[in-house]
């Protein structure tokens, strides 16, 4: 970034008027102190990255901290590279009739430490999104740019007292967000962070503790909501930072994931985990929805998952005879009690595969105290460790097992699956066996997940043992080194004698590096979870997230109108029913999204299944009325959309025979939720389903234009 030589000011001719110097020249002047401390800190950011780089790279937590400094210096510069002068999103201007202050995307400082740019999470900048005629928040005036290319195209003030008139304002009250509620959809959402509405910002700003459900209609700007939080929890909450756990955001589909993935790189942030369901269970991504509705009612409960308690209970039986253990020097007796000892060794909530590792090592203790021969300690436990009786013995009582053997029997044994859920029908055990077990579903996840988390991974006793084996070897290597260097030093004396003191010894085994694992990024625990269209989530899929959020601290959005399963119940009672508490409501009412003429077709459609839908009020007229045709007009509506249209995208909805090009999507309704394209083609919607779950479809379909909706029937 270089410093500024030319205005940041691009207005068009028919705006002639704003770029009055009287109006912009205080912008002027501060811009260019803007580009003059970017140039700085850019150049400042990639001397210390290089530095980072070029620097040994370490083992153990010097190397994890290395990487964690590389990555933050790395991201700060990507935002710094990407967005320019136009990280500033406005100004505001306190009654007291103080200097302007510039919001931006980040915190910005000169050279001398003046604060350039406030970061627009601080508890300061407030005001910007927040202030309103009813409650101007101590502000005389604001002013929001619009930003194309790197330069500003438009600018719009808002004048909240008398004093505010002072100064010249261009007074175009609100056009900076109506402006950007009719601008053309791309595949990637928008940047909407200069025009967030007060209703919106209150709800981004709230408290962490607890669960806050954000309930919201189509086009209120719940995912909008959603990703600001999130950014804005990571940087205003201590106990939500990265080394207290973070924050996931969890959203319905992977369209939906990639649609959203610019927006919070854009706030500042990029330390939030993002993923869907499927993503939280190795066998997601190739799970096939069930068929039998039955079935995937019967999985949806909370109950299912908690009977894998139950089915790992079955395999942890504590030997109630005692037995001889032969070694080559001597017989020893492990009693009853001595296995009952054993079987106490794991703290509590230990997983079952690290259980019984625990509970081996304590064996190994016991029978190694009760040997009465003088063989070496470590003989007599690789002996032990090769016992095929004892290993048969402890397999039996308690086996390393796997999730999806667990799981898979549940669907294969009909007894197994009596014994751990017995308030099942036989009519409902019989609907559940299957003739592959292994032919995952979606309603498996939450079952699979939850006892990979009562199990624990059973390489991990493999790979600790391995990790053993490598720190003795490194140590027996490391004694014959030291025993070298010490013979060959003249006198006997000095440094080299050092190395024989064992922490110097200690010191030269890095322990953490010798085995490494890959860590399972999604498995938690989690500070916090945001989780949008949060409406669709079973029971059971709600247990997942809890297993990964034992502090309960939730952000939940979603519309119960747009369920494609019906939800009567209130958030509270669904909230409450799968383990959650102390649940604050908010809610969002007005579509800024949908233009009213949408919305006067859709709302029908979704009242005549949910009377008392939360339906939004529309504050836009698109001017365009809703168009009906065949299907045989498909293609000749998409031809005249495109070559009056060169900038926008569309989406064919219910066609899977639609080849999508690159500005037209083909969407089934169930991917299309929570997307926005300028025009929606619905494909015969009558045939989206019937009841709830059809109108359901219908209506998401519908309420995803943002300018025209074209409904097409017929064979």
């Amino acid at each position: 970034m270089k410093p500024l030589t030319t205005s940041a000011f691009d207005l068009p001719d028919r705006l002639a008027a704003k770029a009055d110097p009287a109006l912009i020249a205080g912008d002027e002047r501060h811009f260019a102190a803007i580009a003059e401390s970017l140039e700085r800190s850019i150049a400042d950011l990639s001397g210390r990255l290089d530095a980072w780089r070029l620097a040994p790279g370490g083992t153990g937590q010097a190397a994890m901290d290395r990487d964690t400094e590389i990555h933050r210096l790395t991201a700060h510069l990507r935002t710094l590279r990407r967005f320019g002068l136009d990280l500033c999103l406005g100004h505001i201007v306190g009654a007291d009739g103080s200097e302007p202050v510039y919001i931006g995307r980040l915190g910005l400082t000169d050279g001398t430490g003046r604060r350039l740019l406030l970061d627009w999470r601080s508890p300061a900048a407030e005001p910007f999104f927040g202030a309103t005629h009813a409650d101007p928040m101590g502000l005389a005036s604001r002013r929001r740019y619009r930003w194309t290319r790197g330069r500003i195209s438009d600018y719009w003030d808002e004048v909240f007292t008398s004093e505010g008139f002072e100064g010249h304002a261009a007074l175009d009250d609100q056009s900076a967000f109506i402006a950007g509620l009719g601008g053309h959809r791309s595949s990637r959402m928008r940047d909407v962070l200069g025009t967030i509405q007060a209703d919106q910002d209150a709800i981004i700003r709230a408290g962490s503790r607890g669960a806050l459900v954000v309930d919201g209609g189509p086009g209120t700007g719940k995912t909008v909501v959603a990703l600001h939080r999130s950014a804005y929890l990571l940087y205003s909450d201590p106990r939500l930072g990265h080394r207290r756990g973070g924050v996931l955001f969890v959203g319905p589909h992977q369209p939906y994931l990639a649609y959203v993935a610019d927006v919070l790189p854009s706030l500042g942030e990029e330390g939030v985990r993002t993923c869907t369901l499927r993503d939280l269970v190795a066998e997601g991504a190739a799970a096939v929805v069930e068929t039998d509705p039955d079935v995937a009612r019967l999985k949806s409960s909370a109950g299912l998952v908690k009977a894998i308690e139950t089915a790992v209970r079955f395999y942890e039986n504590r030997p109630d005879a005692g037995m001889t253990v032969t070694t080559p020097w001597s017989d020893i007796w492990l009693s009853a009690d001595d296995w009952a000892e054993a079987f106490e060794a794991p703290d509590p909530g230990t997983p079952h595969n690290q259980a019984r590792e625990r509970i081996w090592e304590e064996l190994l203790t016991i029978l190694t105290d009760k040997h009465d021969g003088d063989a070496p300690t470590g003989l007599l436990r690789r002996s032990l460790l090769r016992n095929r009786e004892l290993l048969m013995e402890l397999n039996r009582a308690w086996p390393l097992l796997e999730a999806s053997d667990l799981v898979g029997d549940l669907w294969s044994v009909p007894a197994y699956l009596r014994k751990c859920a017995p308030w099942l029908g036989p009519e409902e055990v019989r609907k559940l066996q299957r003739e592959d077990a292994r032919a995952w579903t979606v309603s498996d996840l939450p079952l699979l997940d939850a006892a990979r988390q009562r199990l624990g991974d059973p390489e991990a006793a493999r790979r600790r043992r391995r990790q053993s084996a490598a720190v003795a070897a490194q140590r027996e290597h490391m004694d014959k080194v030291v025993d070298t260097l010490i013979a060959t030093d003249d006198d006997g004396e000095g440094a080299v004698t050092m190395l024989r003191g064992q922490d110097v010894q200690n010191a030269l085994i890095d322990e953490t590096a010798l085995f490494s694992v890959t860590p399972d990024l999604l498995a938690g625990p989690f500070a916090h979870i945001v989780v949008d269209e949060a409406q669709e989530l079973t029971d059971a899929e709600w247990q997942m997230l809890l297993l990964r959020c034992p502090s309960r601290s939730f952000t939940i959005v979603g519309d119960r109108a747009q369920a494609r399963h019906g939800f009567t119940e209130s958030w509270r009672e669904r909230l409450e029913r799968v383990g959650l508490d102390r649940i604050t409501l908010a809610s969002l009412s007005v579509n800024y999204r949908t233009p009213e003429e949408v919305m006067a077709e859709a709302e029908p459609v979704i009242r005549a299944v949910l009377p008392d839908a939360n339906v939004p009020t529309s504050i836009r007229s698109g001017g365009v009325p809703v168009v009906r045709g065949s299907v045989s007009e498909l293609d000749s509506v998409l031809d005249a959309w495109l070559a009056s249209n060169t900038e926008g995208t569309a989406c064919v909805i219910g066609d899977p025979t639609f080849r999508p090009t690159s500005r037209v999507r083909s969407l089934t309704p169930e991917l299309s939720k929570g997307l926005e394209f300028d025009l929606v083609v619905l494909v015969d919607p009558e045939r989206f389903g019937e009841g709830v779950e059809g109108a359901v479809d219908r209506y998401v379909a519908m309420t995803r234009a943002t300018r025209r909706l074209v409904i097409l029937t017929g064979p």
